[in-house]
């Protein structure tokens, strides 16, 4: 049963990176003015120049050709030339990637620290007014958009995996709650608590891991929203990453360029929210 629900996810998974990565590809090249150059415009350049740079974009015209063919040179390692930047692709990804690949990752473990520790802390509690408080703490990050948020953190000079982090949090806050919340309301949690067993023990020994599952899946999606929120911080900060190479990407309609990274982006989107599905049914296997 695990070996065909890896086989049916990584199908989905090729799937949808194909069909991502075609209608990325269609979206980019009939937005409006994707055909102009800046260079064009250049006093100095003669007519064959100018001639030479519609050339280079002539294969960009038909989109079908332009993806098979990239997806082909892809197959060889090779993943084309920024039109912007004038750089291979792979040269550009090998370079952000890790940076990117840091700050994301303190930016969800902080998240994960934050959101988990409030949390727990509310369903041990059961305070009305620290509840309250949590929820008016996580609401008030949820409510400032992720910009903003990069924003300051230029300003008052602070980490950018903290803005990451700060993005997230709220998000993963929710839902934790909610999920152990949920799990608190059920008969045996009851039953335990009309036995005696301490608050601390019906927490960690029944209420986490009913909930384990499904905070798995929370897992999967936060990843996504942390690689989201990578784009507009290291755009703001100034971040040599790969969200900042996508921002860059965008302004100058860089399709070779924009076209990898959506393949890339939603191939890690996809692999974290499989990786953890499968790891809940492994978990739940265990169980029964």
């Amino acid at each position: 049963m695990l070996g065909r629900k890896i086989a049916r996810h990584g199908l989905a998974i090729v799937a949808t990176v194909l069909l991502g990565g075609l209608l990325s590809t269609a979206l980019v090249r009939l937005a409006p003015g994707f055909d102009v150059d800046e260079e064009q415009l250049d006093p100095h350049l003669n007519a064959e120049s100018i001639r030479a740079l519609r050339q280079a974009r002539l294969e960009q015209h038909n989109i079908f050709r332009f993806y098979f063919h990239s997806l082909e040179r892809a197959a060889h390692g090779d993943l084309g030339t920024s039109l912007s930047l004038g750089q291979p692709v792979s040269v550009l990804l090998r370079e952000r990637t890790p940076l990117t690949l840091r700050l994301v990752g303190l930016g969800l473990l902080l998240s994960w620290a934050v959101a988990m520790a409030m949390a727990l802390s509310a369903a041990w509690l059961r305070v009305s007014a620290y509840d309250a408080l949590t929820t008016t703490i996580s609401g008030t990050f949820l409510c400032i958009p992720a910009a903003a948020l990069a924003l300051l953190s230029v300003l008052w000079n602070v980490p950018g995996a903290l803005a990451i982090a700060l993005i997230v949090f709220p998000r993963v806050y929710r839902y934790a709650r909610n999920l152990l919340g949920k799990a608190y309301a059920l008969p045996h949690i009851i039953t335990a608590r009309a036995k005696g067993v301490s608050e601390l023990r019906i927490l960690f020994w029944h209420v986490v891991p009913v909930a384990g599952p499904q905070l798995l899946a929370v897992a999967g999606v936060s990843v996504s929203i942390a690689v989201g929120a990578a784009i507009p911080v290291e755009a703001l900060c100034g971040l040599a990453g790969v969200g900042q190479l996508a921002w860059q990407a965008a302004l100058a309609r860089d399709l070779p360029l924009l076209t990898n990274l959506t393949i890339l982006v939603t191939l890690v989107t996809l692999l974290a929210n499989s990786g953890a599905d499968v790891i809940g049914t492994m978990l739940r296997g265990q169980e029964a």
